[in-house]
């Protein structure tokens, strides 16, 4: 069934696919992987091949049972649009999308362009906020382009795990920026300025930025744990949404 999420962003997360394979530096030390495999270890239904990808038919139904209205995060233990999940499968996974018009889904994608060819001449639902991850600029900063090309009521940025100054980044079509840093024993720092000059660039151009958190690494560089170490950018909790 979905479950209720701890990510600050959303409600719930439905997963009819888990399983991913790393493909950039934000991938590096994969929450979802950890998970995956301690929940195959536990021998938990549907993580029998660990974090290989894996596609659940039997959850496709899942947030046509829910009436209340409800923000769902779309495979937070994958990728939608991995090269393993075939075209079929993702169409199935949107045609539920309209089918469910009181909840928002929110898709978070590395893969951009496979995101772009997949959403070329289909019709994608108002309700299906399409999302790319951001964590450097040699990976993360060109998928805003490529996101900018597909058609969404809601486009959006997730900025996460923050890994270095990104620069300038052109905000034209993107309706939601997300900031946050890594967390985890091996997690790597974000520095304030970093997320304060997206914060800023969100603050210039009236586009909706939420802080989600600092990760184990606070601002002062200090290692701690991710409970005790803050969600608030400058004494502000940023908590802003799309409308």
């Amino acid at each position: 069934m979905a479950t209720s999420s701890r990510i600050e962003w959303t409600e719930k997360t439905w997963n009819p696919v888990t399983g991913c394979s790393k493909l950039s530096p934000g991938c590096a030390f994969c929450y979802a992987e950890v998970f995956a495999k301690r929940l195959q270890a536990m021998g938990v239904a549907g993580y029998k091949n660990g974090f290989a990808v894996t596609l659940h038919p039997s959850r496709l139904e899942q947030p046509l049972r829910r009436r209340k209205p409800t923000i769902y995060f779309v495979n937070s233990m994958s990728d939608l649009f991995h090269e393993d999940v075939p075209d079929a499968f993702i169409e199935q996974i949107f045609a539920v999308i309209e089918a469910a018009p009181q909840h928002r889904f929110q898709i978070l994608t590395k893969r951009a362009e496979r995101l772009t060819l997949f959403a070329k001449g289909r019709h994608i639902p108002a309700n299906a906020w399409l999302g790319v991850s951001v964590e450097n600029r040699r990976h993360g900063v060109p998928r805003i382009d490529l996101l900018r090309k597909v058609e969404a009521k809601i486009r959006f940025l997730s900025v996460e795990p923050l890994l270095e100054d990104i620069g300038s980044i052109n905000l034209a079509g993107i309706h939601w920026v997300i900031v946050g840093g890594e967390s985890g024993p091996r997690s790597r720092p974000m520095k304030i300025e970093w997320a304060r000059n997206v914060r800023n660039q969100c603050v210039q151009t009236g586009v909706p930025f939420f802080f989600k958190q600092w990760g184990s690494i606070g601002a002062d560089g200090v290692r701690r744990s991710k409970s005790t170490n803050g969600h608030e950018l400058d004494r502000e909790a940023w908590r802003q949404m799309p409308v």
